[in-house]
């Protein structure tokens, strides 16, 4: 039997962990030790190739000071909140980004810069950076 894809919301909450992790400047092996694990099943998770059960999202949550509801804010569904408005999910490329470490590094230094003006110069030439290196995506 062919093993079957991950589940879009293990996937994505295992990428949440794994944000919130590089956030917190953690190694794969030191959340793995706080939770009793290898660093492989941590990776195992963060793929979404494991499921996290309840009891396990909630040491995580804990771990990552964060509430177990940050671990699934955006998640790819079809939930609505309490007026039944159903929420759009941020697009899947956001959250992959600022899953690596350059996305997070360069999100830390962004944020830090407080003059407006420099802020939007930096985007006006990534965006021109980016246009140069795929004219087609326009």
């Amino acid at each position: 039997m062919p093993p079957t894809a991950p589940n879009p919301v293990d996937k994505y909450v295992g990428s949440r962990v794994r944000m919130r992790r590089l956030m917190l400047e953690m190694s794969q092996e030191r959340l793995g030790e706080a939770l009793g694990l290898t660093f492989q099943q941590v990776q195992k998770y963060e793929k979404g190739t494991n499921r996290i059960g309840a009891s396990r999202l909630q040491q995580l949550a804990d771990i990552l000071h964060v509430p177990v509801a940050f671990l699934f804010e955006g998640a790819p569904s079809g939930s609505s909140n309490a007026d039944g408005f159903v929420e759009p999910a941020s697009p899947a490329y956001v959250a992959d980004f600022l899953a690596t470490s350059e996305g997070l590094a360069l999100t830390r230094a962004f944020t830090r810069i407080t003059d407006a003006k420099l802020r939007r110069a930096i985007v006006d030439m990534v965006e021109h950076i980016a246009a140069r290196e795929a004219p087609d995506r326009r």
